[in-house]
């Protein structure tokens, strides 16, 4: 899919991400690599955070919630993101 003028490149931040976590180590397994590949951060937040969709940090959700940094959930449990 092309990014409409004036949008952000997600793919292009997206990769820069996949590539900052596994060169941290945070990232290792080619399965789980496709997956955050795949799944479009950006449509979990409001729009007008897309932009930071890709940053390493929490973001609000439209549900009052939040989606945990990119690296929380590796560092929460040990192992989840290298199985």
């Amino acid at each position: 899919m092309k990014e409409n003028k004036g949008q952000p490149d997600y793919k292009q931040q997206r990769e820069r991400l996949i590539s900052a976590l596994i060169s941290e180590g945070l990232l290792r397994t080619p399965r789980v690599i496709e997956g955050i590949k795949r799944v479009p951060r950006e449509l979990f937040v409001p729009e007008n955070l897309r932009p930071y969709a890709y940053n390493d940090a929490p973001l609000p959700t439209d549900q009052g919630q939040t989606i945990s940094a990119p690296h929380v959930p590796k560092k929460r449990t040990g192992e989840t993101w290298s199985q």
